[in-house]
């Protein structure tokens, strides 16, 4: 935990470790961003650390509604699980399902997954779940909503009955409700208050525009500021759109969604987090599991319709104690809906009228006049199979850091694909490091 930099649990953690420790069954409420993944996690890691699973049977798992969340959770363990030599398997849809049946076949005490590809390999005979021990369920309010509650219900059936749960939840409803009374036994119920996040470390302003043309402006000068933003718009192709206007206008975009495969996904994220990429244009598909550090401000471009999406989208920001804004541009016809969904939220935002030319809308968001020249970022291609063994690798080649040859405006592809080459999107001669 010290080599991690981690010294002082945040309060989700400190409340829930001692009795998730003792095997306890724990109903976790934490503000996404609140810590909640080591707070199960490494409970899940002590109390499995010294066993050693049979292939296709794992003895801990961590059901997650999305592919993003899943490798986040992943990613945030792997180091704890290594310290304390267990094995780790991640298995989300959208990758290579005979890879994950390998991983399973050769043993794994700790499963990660997504519930329609845990459901996928359990049918094939690659995965069983009798021997799982601890079940954790992270985001259990979108699984919900995702409507992946048959299918959660079905596997929940599957592991040891006597075995630890733990429920974590940005929001408690009927839906949860009802799977706490099934699966849970005299929890110890948990609850980091969501309003007192966000009072002390996050600030929402709702900007009223004029129309859909000044709006437009708006969030592109916004884009333009200095320091990274995720911008959310309603659909796949309006992400599109406006990350190509972005583009156009000079700013560093990139579009993220469903559309996109789970490794041109991952490959976006990775420019954002380097800052390659400073404007992500995002769909709901973004809005949960997805942790970039010191990330201040999220945009709503297009409003949530529903309270929970308008947290979720803004847990992206402020986590873990970590300051940031939320601003929601809302056009004169939306203003009535807004005023709702705030209340239903708990939240009492700061209103302001803005046209792109304000220096309010500068003051609030650092927006700014983009350069007007335009910006190639590829959109993330994967990589056959053949061309990752070509020489060029990271560092090396004709084509500075990124090696290989880039064409400009293009990311180099060296061995590992590391490094972003001449004029490539890491931006200017230099380019920057994929």
């Amino acid at each position: 935990l010290a080599a991690q930099g981690v010294t002082e649990p945040f309060p989700i953690q400190g409340a829930t470790l001692p009795n998730s420790l003792a095997g306890r069954d724990i109903l976790g409420r934490g503000r996404t961003g609140s810590g909640k993944t080591l707070a199960f996690g490494l409970a899940l890691l002590a109390r499995t650390a010294g066993r050693r699973s049979e292939p296709r049977a794992p003895l801990a798992m961590v059901l997650v509604p999305t592919r993003e969340l899943a490798q986040q959770v992943t990613d945030a363990l792997t180091p704890y699980a290594t310290a304390v030599n267990l094995r780790m398997a991640t298995v989300v849809g959208g990758m290579s399902i005979t890879k994950q049946s390998a991983t399973l076949r050769r043993g794994a005490e700790v499963l990660v997954a997504t519930p329609g590809r845990l459901k996928d390999l359990i049918e094939r005979g690659d995965c069983r779940l009798d021997e799982v021990a601890i079940t954790v369920l992270d985001e259990a309010d979108q699984m919900a909503d995702m409507g992946f509650m048959p299918q959660v219900v079905a596997l929940l059936k599957q592991v040891e009955a006597d075995g630890q749960r733990m429920l974590f939840s940005a929001t408690l409803d009927k839906n949860i409700d009802r799977l706490v009374k099934m699966f849970l036994t005299d929890p110890v119920v948990h609850s980091v208050d969501p309003s007192a996040g966000a009072v002390t470390t996050m600030e929402h302003h709702v900007l009223h525009v004029m129309d859909e043309t000044d709006k437009k402006a708006v969030a592109t000068k916004i884009a333009a500021r200095d320091g990274r933003v995720i911008m959310f718009v309603d659909t796949k192709r309006a992400a599109d759109r406006f990350a190509k206007r972005l583009l156009a206008s000079g700013v560093r975009a990139a579009a993220l969604h469903g559309g996109r495969s789970q490794p041109q996904r991952n490959r976006t994220l990775d420019q954002f987090k380097n800052g390659q990429v400073t404007a992500l244009v995002a769909t709901n598909v973004a809005a949960r599991g997805i942790h970039v550090d010191d990330l201040d401000l999220v945009v709503n471009v297009d409003p949530p319709t529903d309270h929970k999406d308008y947290l979720h989208r803004g847990g992206r920001t402020a986590r873990a104690g970590e300051s940031g804004s939320v601003v929601t541009l809302v056009l004169p016809e939306e203003k009535r809906e807004m005023t709702r969904l705030m209340q239903d939220a708990g939240i009492a935002p700061r209103t302001t009228r803005v046209t792109s030319s304000d220096e309010e809308l500068s003051r609030i968001t650092g927006a700014r006049e983009p350069s007007g020249i335009a910006i190639v970022v590829e959109v993330p291609q994967p990589t056959p199979p053949k061309q990752r063994t070509r020489s060029g690798g990271s560092g090396s080649g004709s084509a500075g850091s990124g090696g290989g040859t880039v064409r400009s405006g293009s990311r180099g592809r060296g061995r590992r694909g590391t490094g972003s080459g001449a004029g490539g999107a890491g931006g200017g001669a230099q380019g920057g490091g994929a």
